[in-house]
């Protein structure tokens, strides 16, 4: 029976954090599962959760990098305190 697999529960979810690049991955897997149909409206809904909960994770990671990437180019941006002072 396609879909008849449980998605995982939400304390299994909670005991480890994946990736970005798993998050996305397993998101997808969620997209295609839903898109494939066959499922009992209690399973599209399980995924349909799970999918929701995946791609506020991925936002978490996108807006982390982006945070990071921010602090990186305002560091590069400001002047060296030992070359501001340099003759040469």
């Amino acid at each position: 029976m396609v879909g008849a697999r449980r998605v995982g529960s939400v304390a299994e979810e909670k005991a480890e954090t994946p990736s970005y690049e798993q998050a996305r991955e397993q998101l997808t897997e969620v997209v295609r599962r839903l898109e494939a149909g066959g499922l009992t409206l209690e399973q599209s809904i399980e995924l349909w959760e799970r999918g929701e909960r995946l791609a506020a994770l991925c936002e978490e990671w996108l807006q982390g990098a982006r945070v990071r990437l921010a602090a990186a180019m305002a560091r590069r941006e400001e002047p060296d305190a030992k070359t501001e002072n340099a003759p040469f």
